[in-house]
């Protein structure tokens, strides 16, 4: 039952964190339009393997920091300084991002492919936004850090991946409208985000200290 239990959590908060609009899944929704499903589903194999390890390497991390209650509260006010800094870079001072609309020129799938990988690579958020899950999760006994929910959890990071980026790939022509109008204000949501985490995490570093 632990294993069904890892499989459903790991594809339910990959689902969830993959599903607003971002660099890969606009990217590969829009190698769709321009060059196909081939393509696009070969863009997303090379996103969804480099996803897999990063899920996975950020719950080793998580397993090593949960006994480790000072580092807990060290990665806690580093968190808090860098997301402040965001909410401030994103609501002041960053540009309202362009929607760009030229075309995307023929690959080869192999390209693709390789293209998944490095953009997949580049983001960096599901290490962070893994290890808070994993260690959440722990917290009110739902997982446990043995290989096995380890393994099966991150099987299911990447089925929810794949789902998502499939669904980006079908019914992209259908919610641009929706996805062009997030992406004009990406700025401001990105920023009430971080703000909302450096609130919650200033909160739980005062609690600390002063329990």
């Amino acid at each position: 039952m632990n294993l069904i239990t890892s499989l459903f959590l790991g594809f339910i908060t990959a689902f969830v964190g993959i599903t607003p609009p971002g660099l890969l899944n606009m990217t590969a929704a829009k190698v769709n339009l321009k060059e196909g499903k081939k393509s696009a589903f070969w863009f997303v194999l090379g996103a969804v393997i480099v996803i897999f390890i990063q899920a996975y390497l950020a719950i080793l991390f998580a397993q090593f920091i949960e006994a480790r209650p000072d580092v807990i509260v060290l990665l806690r006010e580093v968190g808090f300084g860098i997301f402040t800094a965001l909410t401030i870079y994103f609501l002041l001072i960053a540009k309202t991002p362009k929607i760009k609309k030229g075309k995307i020129k023929k690959r080869s799938t192999s390209t693709r492919f390789f293209l998944g990988l490095l953009l997949s690579a580049l983001n960096f958020f599901p290490i962070p936004y893994y290890v808070f899950v994993s260690i959440t999760l722990a917290s009110y006994n739902l997982f446990l850090f043995d290989f096995s929910n380890v393994f099966v959890f991150v099987v299911g990071v990447g089925l929810g991946s794949f789902l998502v980026f499939y669904l980006y790939i079908t019914f992209f022509q259908k919610i641009q409208d929706k996805t062009d109008y997030i992406m004009r204000n990406m700025n401001t949501i990105i920023g009430s985000i971080t703000g909302l985490i450096s609130v919650v995490t200033l909160i739980n570093i005062v609690r600390y200290y002063w329990k």
